[in-house]
């Protein structure tokens, strides 16, 4: 570890722990564990999922943004863009001086105002090999949190490239992991990547790839989701399936089929085995809040699901969109979206909506969840604002 390259913390978990704690811990969500993540006030009924809210990889890179600060006191702190999506955690850092820049289209304009020996925190999505560069070249010092799933996946796209396979990733060409993912296929001469975000998406991928549709067609439709110089013709004739960490998963294998049998259905199958491999890497801890969720719905009994968590967070979109497939579900950012008009994030759409009636009168149960980006304290402030509509506390929760 250099002087300038940090990738393992600074060693300060006990000094930073009780600040942690007192602003991210709940003693509401301590409670619901207790009672066995069911707990009925009056005449409404919680149920918060067996897995929810921070996962590893964000506890670590918020962690490391406290250590950051505490043992560069008197520097220059900057983020390069939000270190996760969740506007609570992101203001608390903004608090400590520490300041997210802005996305820019160039690494150079965006990164203007650092110097050398000003401090820059890699969020845990990580940083394209263009943002990379130019940091180096600023001289500044680097403290990276980049997740260990994003780092999982930027090794398989690597290994694609270097056998000559194009990357068709499966995300948010526009998210800051996508960016950084797709810009690995680069560094290998004659690598490149194609970005899909959804079925729709994958389809029209397939229907080229079994020879419905012409190179014009795909070259004019991923136009902003493609390498430079991308060829169809050329750069689709052996992929290889990559994915940003926090889509959905069933998507996720969903695709990976649709597109190698696509080139089964050119090619046959003996053929296909050469021209296509897939790795899992879909981060497990966005599939365990996934799986965990579905195991709600299936117990049933649920009358809505509130689902908290930014409303730029994949992961958190992605629980949202399993949820509002069974019952009304609302992906909300905290507390202050609560109340009689409740203010959310439309499902499957891109903008925030209000919603009156949405708490049905009478007897009730809400399930809960909470993105990989939601820390504990934000989960249990939307708990007491729920309860409070019904004129009920924390302190009337019990075991249901």
């Amino acid at each position: 570890m250099s002087e300038t390259y940090f990738q393992k913390g600074f060693g300060l978990k006990k000094a930073v722990g009780p600040v942690l704690s007192e602003s991210y811990a709940s003693g509401v969500v301590d409670r619901l564990r207790a009672l066995g993540h069911a707990a009925r006030a009056g005449d409404v009924v919680l149920k918060l999922a067996r897995e929810f809210g921070f996962c590893y990889g964000v506890d670590r890179a918020v962690e490391y943004a406290y250590e950051t600060r505490q043992q560069f006191p008197d520097r220059r702190i900057f983020l390069s863009g939000e270190i996760i999506h969740n506007p609570d955690v992101n203001r608390r850092i903004e608090a400590m001086g520490i300041r997210i820049l802005p996305e820019a289209g160039e690494a150079a304009a965006r990164y203007d105002d650092v110097a050398k020996g000003d401090v820059v925190i890699l969020p845990a999505f990580g940083v394209t090999v263009g943002e990379m560069a130019e940091l180096r070249r600023r001289g500044c010092v680097l403290v990276d949190t980049t997740c260990g799933s994003v780092l999982n996946v930027w090794k398989n796209v690597h290994k694609y490239a270097s056998e000559g396979f194009t990357a068709v990733i499966h995300g948010k060409h526009y998210h800051e992991e996508t960016k950084a993912t797709a810009s690995q296929a680069l560094t290998h001469e004659g690598g490149h990547y194609l970005c899909v975000r959804d079925r729709e998406e994958a389809e029209v991928v397939c229907a080229f790839l079994r020879g419905e549709k012409g190179a014009a067609e795909i070259r004019e439709r991923f136009a902003h989701a493609a390498s430079p110089g991308f060829d169809p013709d050329r750069d689709l004739a052996r992929i290889g399936l990559a994915n940003q960490t926090t889509m959905l998963m069933s998507e996720s294998l969903e695709i990976q089929e649709m597109l190698r049998r696509a080139i089964v259905d050119r090619h046959g199958e003996a053929e296909a085995a050469r021209r296509f491999r897939a790795m899992d890497t879909i981060c497990s801890a966005t599939q365990d809040r996934q799986d965990a969720v579905l195991r709600m719905l299936d117990e049933g009994g649920l009358d809505l699901m509130i689902v908290i968590g930014g409303y730029n967070s994949s992961n958190t979109q992605a629980l949202a969109r399993i949820c509002a497939a069974r019952l009304p579900t609302y992906h909300i950012e905290g507390a202050d979206c609560v109340a009689a008009a409740l203010r959310h994030h439309t499902v499957g759409g891109h903008g925030e909506a209000t919603s009156t009636g949405w708490l049905p009168a009478g007897p009730v149960r809400i399930g809960l969840t909470a993105g990989a980006s939601t820390p504990n304290n934000v989960v249990g402030e939307v708990v007491r604002r729920l309860l409070a509509l019904r004129g009920l506390s924390v302190d009337a929760l019990e075991a249901a």
